[in-house]
């Protein structure tokens, strides 16, 4: 029986509608969550270590009799580290040097190193650029175990030069991940907590007695994990609030269709809410995708998860030509966006927004999950039209240097005076005629 996938047709007269309607997601605020995140960020705030341990050992299953049995020693990590069997070690270092190598060149080259310039009259101008203090990661606990999220949002940090890492992760039941405590013994994490939920975004927030507050909290989590990084933005930084996971496929139909297929997969087998979408000018080979995808289903682990995404937010798309699936792709600004052609740098010159991009038949995007180099912590929900992966930049902050000289004070003093009283703000004006001769 064939997968009942969305089929669209760009020359339908409702196409934008279908494709809106398939588009369309709304990150449900659900209130009970929401009230739930509030009252435990207000408990933690005001008792700190206690409302941290308490709603840890009660979400979590835990009996920990201190904030200090939920913290793991750098010989812990290390340990894990040594525990893994060699081939596993070698793909997580060398994934590391990947991403390293990729962030050390994003700091050289997106303007790092400040700058400033000298006008005729000696006045300086510039800019200042400096790492943040401290930062915190979230990082996902439980049945799922995400080392590869420890390397994208540590290595960047440290590249940047934050001074310290503290990383969060919760272990229901007490079961810890060698894998992702190896990922952090990599990656340069400098203190490790075992918590997780609305009281570990709370605790890095604000402080406790035990966990010192950070200045931005990164890292994706659960409903309750989202709800509280909302609401304490403002108090410290957030990377971003990430809804479910996406793939955009633009295939000229010259790659294999079971490539095609499992790449589609790959994002659906995500959660339920995971979307991926096909653009493809040809027909028939949309029609042997769609052959792939019912070959392959069964075959997979996760089928049920893969079945309910692409029959809920999936479809296969028909496109009048290359060039319009490269439109509709502006349209959709996915996070993942795969060029799959035999030409795929004339397509990407004509992209301007996707999170992150994939060129050629061989350039899947699990290559890019892992160990390509650059992050994987990307923008969802269409807001690849204004927001950029996470990087070095993330983790630095920019001062203005305003260094007037004598004479310089003299042409801008009457300029700022001048404007100052327009503006009905007579200190101002006074402020800056003070320095005129």
């Amino acid at each position: 029986m064939s997968l009942p996938l969305s089929r669209l047709d760009s020359v339908q007269p409702d196409f934008a509608a279908k494709l809106s309607a398939l588009l369309a997601f709304e990150a449900s605020e659900d209130e009970a969550i929401e009230r739930a995140a509030a009252q435990i960020l207000a408990d933690v705030k005001a008792r700190g270590d206690d409302a941290v341990l308490e709603a840890t050992n009660r979400f979590d299953r835990l009996s920990a009799g201190s904030m200090q049995a939920l913290e793991l020693s750098q010989q812990e990590m290390q340990q894990a580290l040594a525990s893994l069997a060699p081939p596993r070690r070698a793909a997580l270092e060398t994934a590391a040097a990947r991403v390293r190598a990729y962030h050390e060149r994003q700091k050289d080259e997106c303007g790092s190193a400040g700058f400033t310039y000298t006008e005729a009259d000696g006045t300086v101008l510039g800019q200042k650029v400096t790492p943040l203090d401290r930062v915190g990661i979230y990082v996902p606990g439980g049945k799922a175990a995400y080392p590869s999220s420890v390397l994208m949002n540590a290595i960047p940090a440290k590249v940047a030069g934050v001074q310290e890492i503290i990383m969060v992760v919760p272990t229901p039941d007490g079961v810890k991940n060698p894998l992702v405590l190896a990922a952090a013994a990599i990656a340069g994490v400098d203190r490790v907590f075992t918590i997780g939920g609305a009281q570990a975004v709370g605790a890095l927030a604000y402080g406790t007695a035990t966990i010192p507050q950070v200045d931005k909290i990164v890292g994706p989590g659960n409903a309750y994990v989202a709800a509280a990084k909302r609401r304490v933005f403002g108090t410290v930084g957030i990377d971003m609030i990430a809804g479910p996971s996406e793939i955009l496929v633009i295939c000229d139909g010259t790659t294999d269709p079971d490539w095609v297929a499992m790449d589609l997969f790959s994002q659906a087998e995500h959660d339920e809410l995971a979307q991926s979408i096909l653009l493809c000018p040809d027909a028939a080979y949309i029609e042997a995708v769609q052959a792939s995808i019912d070959k392959l289903l069964d075959g997979m682990p996760r089928k049920d998860v893969i079945r309910t995404s692409l029959t809920n937010r999936g479809a296969l798309i028909k496109v009048r030509d290359m060039q319009q699936a490269c439109e509709i792709a502006n349209d959709i600004a996915a996070e993942h966006l795969e060029i799959s052609a035999e030409n795929p740098q004339q397509w990407a010159d004509l992209i301007r927004h996707a999170g992150a991009m994939f060129l050629g038949r061989y350039s899947s995007e699990a290559l890019g999950d892992y160990c390509a180099g650059p992050n994987h912590v990307l923008p969802t929900s269409r807001t690849a039209r204004f927001s950029s992966p996470l990087g070095v930049y993330d983790f630095q902050k920019r001062s203005s240097v305003i260094h007037v000289s004598e004479q310089g004070a003299q042409t801008l003093g009457r300029v700022a005076a001048e404007l100052a009283y327009g503006e009905g703000l007579q200190a101002h004006a006074r402020s800056a005629e003070y320095r005129l001769k």
